[in-house]
Formats: structure tokens, sequence, C-alpha cells
């Protein structure tokens, strides 16, 4: 124990620098954070559901909640409830087992809503396609304003597809 100790006052605190703020990234943040308020006139509540996804595109969600992305920020909220949800954010394929639960939060989502296919699986159904366990693409089973490609996308990515759907009602 000695030893370590010892060697830990020896080498000091070597840590990472902070990263330099993005100005593109902040500019999107504005213009979402603006789009809301002229838009909703609140805050944006997400609810956000995994059909059946590999959970690549949640890790990248997550990411959104970091420091660095900061979405509450921005007045952006995720609900376990889609019944207080303004937009429905959908990973993955859409598993037989999810489909009725899928519809079952599109239509407890009050009216207007908004719904993102998050990823290559919930754009196209990716590499699970249709079978007899999945049902495939997202709009297979709801209808979809917005489509967020990528295997998973990044998470400036996401926050430019939510600025989208936004922006576009």
């Amino acid at each position: 124990m000695y030893q370590l100790l010892k060697q830990i006052v020896r080498t000091g605190f070597k840590t990472e620098a902070a990263p330099d703020p993005d100005p593109e990234l902040r500019l999107i943040a504005s213009r979402l954070e603006n789009a809301m308020l002229a838009i909703l006139g609140r805050a944006l509540v997400i609810r956000q559901i995994d059909a059946g996804s590999c959970n690549g595109c949640e890790l990248e969600i997550n990411a959104l909640s970091n420091p660095y992305y900061n979405l509450e920020a921005l007045g952006i909220k995720f609900t376990a409830s889609p019944k207080h949800a303004d937009m429905l954010l959908v990973t993955g394929p859409v598993a037989k087992n999810m489909e009725t639960a899928l519809l079952r939060a599109y239509e407890c989502t009050p009216a207007p809503k908004l719904v993102v296919a998050v990823g290559d699986c919930g754009a196209n159904g990716g590499i699970f396609g249709s079978s007899y366990a999945s049902c495939g693409r997202v709009a297979n089973v709801i209808p979809v304003d917005l489509v967020i490609p990528g295997c998973p996308p990044t998470p400036r990515a996401l926050l430019q597809g939510i600025l989208t759907a936004i922006c576009a009602t």
C-alpha cells in the first residue's frame, strides 16, 4: 500500500484538458431552444422507446445528457410516460413483441406529436429487416415524421434531427 501511495504522490494528477467549446454545436443548440419556445412555448418532452435495438443508439441518446451536450439546459427533457411527451424517439427495428407496446405509446401521446425514427434500424430495419420476429422499420407500425440515419447516429446528428423535427412542424 505504501508503494502505491508513493507512486501516486510522485506521479501527480494526470487528467485531460477540457475540450474547447464547439461553436457549431452551440449554434445548433441556440436554434433548437429558439424553435422550441416559438413552436411549443415550453420545454420539449421526449419519450424514448427501444423497439428492439442493439442499444447503440441508446448510448448516443444518453450522451445527450452529459455535460458536453447538456440537453436539459436547452429545455429538452426525457419522460417515462408517453402521456407527457411531445415527441417519440424510437430506436431499433420494431420487434413483434414490441409492436403492441409501440402502438399503445403512440396512441397515448397527446397531439400534436412528433415521431422520430433513430438509426438505420429505425429507418429501414437495418440488418434485421422484416422477418418472423421483426416488423422492420418503425414506419411499418406507426407514422414517422423524421428519420435520423446512422449506425448509431452521433449525438450531434441526434440534436440536428430533433431541431429539424421541431422546425418542420
